[in-house]
């Protein structure tokens, strides 16, 4: 994963980070909790390399590079959005509202359920036992699943909340919450499971993300 930016940028693989603890921290586990917070794209010192203050775009980044990255539709989601969070960040012009991944938090009775889905067709299962999924662009019915949501997600995000600043803590009992990650940065729909039925455009998108899940806990019970 990401070893195409990290070549350019000359760094090594990402690593968890040392010492100060991650954003959110949902689950437990420590690795869980890294790899939750790794989903959103938002905290870029989380891909630093290992024993280093360096995040993945440091401040010698050539902007040149890292928007050929960021526009390049062959990339990978995540390293696109890193790169839109950088040229952002940096005072650079981004498109708006360009969507990437969305991602479903759920509260259950043992847990945090989330299930993120990328425009690559990459998706990452947390189940609210700790069990975690990861499927690569395949199997095909996966990946296509996974851009469909992402697809359908695209209405919802007109009437997404920007993130006013660091990301808030996951959704509580009773409340489902959709993300989006776009090419501006982070939009957030919440709300009870009543309140986003009534709403056509989120309603679509959660329907269309439990078909996603369907195929995905399928597949990791095979």
């Amino acid at each position: 994963m990401f070893k195409k930016i990290l070549a350019l940028l000359g760094i090594k693989d990402p690593a968890p980070p040392a010492g100060p603890a991650v954003p959110s921290a949902p689950y437990k586990q420590d690795e869980l909790n890294l790899i939750y917070n790794l989903l959103f794209c938002d905290e870029s010192t989380l891909y630093k390399p290992q024993g280093t203050e360096t995040a993945l775009f440091g401040e010698q980044a050539d902007a040149a590079v890292v928007r050929t990255i960021a526009e390049d539709h062959d990339e990978e989601s995540r390293v696109r959005i890193l790169a839109y969070n950088w040229l952002r960040e940096n005072g650079h012009a981004v498109p708006s509202r360009e969507l990437l991944g969305v991602i479903v938090e759920v509260p259950l009775d043992e847990g945090l359920d989330v299930l993120a889905a990328y425009a690559d067709g990459t998706v990452r299962y947390i189940n609210q036992t700790g069990k975690f999924a990861v499927f690569e662009g395949a199997p095909d019915a996966v990946a296509d699943s996974a851009k469909a949501l992402v697809e359908t997600a695209k209405p919802a995000l007109r009437n997404a909340a920007a993130a006013p600043g660091a990301r808030t803590p996951p959704p509580g009992p009773g409340h489902l919450r959709i993300a989006f990650l776009a090419s501006d940065g982070l939009y957030f729909t919440q709300g009870t499971f009543e309140m986003l039925a009534r709403d056509a455009r989120a309603s679509s998108a959660i329907q269309s993300a439990q078909a996603l899940l369907d195929l995905v806990v399928r597949q990791a019970s095979e």
